[in-house]
């Protein structure tokens, strides 16, 4: 059996045409975390109907701060749909933070969104419901599989762009067009 074995934290997962996980499909998967016990990231080209605003109103927290009210609640992945998890930068100082690197954070603690409500610190984020999940291994080989190609992350895309240019922008950093890439599968 082939086996991939780069570390593919902090980059993108782009999910090749022919995924058939229904929560995969034409997804851009952000990885937060990769090592031999396996893989953690969010999906960041999904919002789901729902704003940061009414997000807010349901876990009984003020938004204060103009600017974050109608930004979008995302679908982050099939895991725990239940608990919020917040993609930021920068890094900060939460009570549950994985640190990407010295610029990024994940942080699924309440005491985020207090800032955010509050101070509206940090200002770059991401909200989402959910968060996506690989076992050890799981990910090496559905890299072998062709099920994803990855490219090193830019967080620009996911703080600056809509969600509906994040993938064609993931693919352009690899010279690719989402109309150059086929639903057949091969292998050299």
């Amino acid at each position: 059996m082939d086996t991939i074995s780069s570390n593919f934290t902090h980059h993108f997962l782009i999910a090749m045409p022919h995924m058939a996980d229904p929560h995969f499909a034409r997804a851009l998967t952000y990885i937060a975390e990769h090592n031999d016990q396996g893989a953690l990231g969010l999906i960041v080209n999904r919002p789901i109907d729902m704003t940061l605003g009414t997000l807010f109103e349901r876990v009984e927290l003020k938004l204060d701060v103009a600017g974050f009210d109608a930004q979008p609640v995302y679908f982050g992945g099939p895991v725990q749909t239940d608990r919020g998890f917040v993609l930021h930068r920068p890094t900060g100082d939460w009570h549950s933070t994985l640190k990407v690197n010295d610029e990024v954070g994940l942080t699924s603690s309440r005491d985020i969104l207090q800032a955010i409500g509050n101070k509206g610190e940090p200002r770059e984020v991401l909200v989402s419901l959910g968060f996506a999940a690989w076992t050890a291994g799981q990910l090496e080989q559905e890299l072998v599989d062709n099920a994803w190609l990855t490219v090193p992350a830019d967080m620009s895309i996911v703080f600056d762009l809509p969600p509906e240019e994040r993938m064609t922008a993931a693919l352009n950093k690899l010279g690719i067009d989402l109309t150059q890439l086929s639903v057949v599968a091969g292998h050299a």
